[in-house]
């Protein structure tokens, strides 16, 4: 029989030491344990880790208390309902489309009135939960949008799991209003804390002008909020009770 010896494995010395085999064994060790960390916990790793780009909302007063100065790429946000939460994603939305990126929202619950959008932001209305989910699945994979925003169909175990999964293939920021929060990077929450009013030549309130809102951001190793302002969009209610029908005003009889 021949034996074939093993030949020693050289590497160059640096100025700190040198590099031995168990060494680098342990070193690709390491390397593989937190790939597969990041991939079955996701929340589990810092923000900073792996993240080279984000989504800037436009506000930079939410920007400035973001762990990456804006929302996490390949990341899952969750966002709770209310307190000026759609307004802020919609200004977020707005913001990537003005940047030359494309945003989407999957209004899950048909709460978004078709007077107060455009066709800048795509925007989704599935037929049930789980249509929403695979809209935003294959939205995700796609590749082509930087933000996009899931409102009335919370993720819940696998779901969850599969779309953080989407995000990470597909690069981009992933946001769900809801207020559970597994496998969340990035908890947010707001609040409104004072309207300003334009007021009638009697003294009275009559329209609201801006709000002004409290977010809280927290992560992993951090918590931090921010106050800021953001502009009262007024919009028609539609004379048609039901949101498939069209709105048919100012149509000749």
């Amino acid at each position: 029989m021949f034996g074939i010896a093993s030949a020693p494995l050289v590497l160059a010395p640096f100025e700190s030491g040198r590099f031995t085999r168990s060494t680098l064994v342990m070193s690709t060790s390491i390397a593989a344990l937190r790939a597969l960390i990041e991939q079955r916990f996701p929340d589990a790793t810092p923000l900073t880790q792996g993240t080279t780009e984000q989504v800037e909302t436009g506000i930079s007063a939410l920007d400035g208390i973001l762990p990456s100065g804006g929302l996490p790429r390949g990341r899952l946000s969750a966002w709770a309902p209310f307190g000026a939460a759609t307004a802020i994603l919609r200004a977020a939305c707005d913001s990537a489309v003005d940047k030359g990126e494309r945003a989407a929202w999957i209004d899950s619950d048909n709460t978004v009135a078709g007077a107060f959008w455009t066709d800048t932001v795509l925007l989704v209305r599935p037929k049930s939960r789980i249509h929403a989910l695979r809209a935003a699945e294959e939205l995700l994979r796609s590749g082509g949008f930087a933000l996009l925003v899931i409102a009335g169909a919370e993720p819940q175990g696998t779901e969850a799991v599969r779309l953080t999964r989407a995000a990470r293939e597909g690069g981009a920021a992933l946001v769900a209003v809801t207020t559970s929060a597994t496998l969340a990077s990035l908890r947010l929450q707001s609040r409104l804390l004072r309207y300003r009013w334009r007021r009638t030549p009697f003294g009275d309130p009559a329209i609201a002008q801006d709000a002004t809102v409290r977010v809280h951001a927290r992560a992993p190793g951090w918590n931090a909020h921010a106050d800021f302002s953001i502009p009262v969009r007024h919009h028609e209610l539609r004379l048609s009770l039901e949101s498939e029908l069209a709105d048919r005003r100012g149509l000749p009889r």
